[in-house]
């Protein structure tokens, strides 16, 4: 794990925070959104990385949004 880690993970939190009194999908998606315009490629990399070793930390609507995010950028290649 890399130092910022846990401070990525807890942005995303934040984030889904954020749009928790939307539907779960909706608050998923907007996450993700946030997440895309706004991180740097290296953050979204490490946050991506993290999920795939198992995502620690993350709640669930971050969780989807990341998923999301790993989901484009393995399009993206």
């Amino acid at each position: 794990m890399n130092a910022t880690t846990p401070h990525l993970v807890y942005m995303a939190n934040q984030i889904a925070t954020a749009f928790r009194t939307r539907e779960p999908e909706a608050a998923v998606r907007a996450t993700f959104d946030h997440i895309w315009q706004f991180w740097d490629p290296r953050m979204r990399t490490l946050i991506v990385e993290h999920l795939a070793a198992g995502g620690d930390g993350l709640g669930d609507v971050a969780k989807g949004a990341v998923q999301l995010l790993a989901d484009r950028l393995q399009g993206a290649a």
